[in-house]
């Protein structure tokens, strides 16, 4: 069957039926070009073998598009209104369930285990339309939580997608770059124009791959320090890293190591890698 959930008079007709409104405090824009979920799933190399949570299904045109692919689907959403919604639209979907709740609050691994690994399925992704104002946390909850994840396939502002995803130092990068490569291989798979939501952002969106690690790509001696060296670095980044993680570390001993590793004593953060942060927190503590 045609995925019709993407079609503007059926969106219009769901909401209609419903008397739904959309959500600025939750940042629902829903997809209205049906290629686009169809993408995530081939990008996401899903098929029966693979179970799939989906964030914030809104009204189910991925969803329709994961259940069709997919061994079992297992949609968290958190707007209440939405749960009759998703029961007429992708209800008829056997593999499907729904849970009415706050991805950031549930036990993620219980689920996986629940949903996935009881029922032989061990190839687990994620899958979502993220929301702009809560992009960071749930990306930030599924890598630190070390979740028994394949692949995080999800869908950004377009700005937020070229910071976790650059590849060398630059302007575009911050604190969240660093801590989001440290534990996965990031990728931008394709742009989403705002023309293709309803209603329409302010904003462009892409969609980004992410691969967890199963080891980080430099070896710090105490992890937590170098990010607290970096959360400092980022959180001054006009100033010269030397004076904006004075806080943590004396001027003098910050800028001895720099030298040390053939680096200014005026650098800043963002030209700084990840390996730069390892290298300096390894000397450093």
């Amino acid at each position: 069957m045609e995925n019709v959930l993407c079609d503007i008079k059926v969106i219009n007709a769901i909401r209609n039926k419903y008397g739904f409104s959309f959500s600025k405090s939750l940042g629902q824009n829903f997809l209205i070009d049906p290629e686009i979920p169809r993408e995530i799933v081939r990008q996401s190399e899903i098929d029966k073998n693979t179970g799939v949570i989906e964030i914030g299904p809104g009204f189910g045109p991925l969803t329709y598009e994961l259940c069709s692919a997919a061994g079992r689907v297992v949609a968290v959403e958190i707007d209440k209104s939405l749960i009759p919604v998703l029961d007429d639209t992708v209800g008829h979907f056997e593999n499907l369930k729904v849970v009415n709740a706050d991805f950031l609050k549930i036990d993620a691994a219980s689920l996986i285990e629940e949903e996935f690994t009881s029922r032989g399925i061990d190839r687990v992704v994620v899958c979502a339309n993220l929301p702009y104002y809560i992009t960071t946390p749930i990306i930030m909850g599924l890598l630190e939580k070390k979740l028994p994840l394949e692949r995080i396939t999800v869908m950004v502002q377009k700005e937020v997608a070229e910071r976790l995803c650059a590849d060398k130092p630059s302007r575009d990068m911050g604190a969240v770059t660093l801590a989001v490569q440290y534990r996965a291989k990031t990728e931008i798979l394709f742009p989403v124009g705002k023309e293709k939501f309803m209603p329409v952002p302010k904003v462009d969106s892409a969609v980004i791959s992410l691969i967890p690690l199963e080891q980080p790509p430099v070896q710090a001696k105490n992890e937590k320090f170098m990010f607290t060296l970096i959360k400092a670095a980022y959180s001054q980044r006009r100033k010269t890293l030397v004076n904006a993680v004075a806080g943590v570390c004396s001027k003098e001993n910050t800028a001895s190591a720099l030298r040390r590793l053939g680096l200014s004593a005026d650098i800043r953060a963002e030209r700084m890698s990840l390996e730069d942060f390892c290298n300096l927190s390894n000397i450093l503590k």
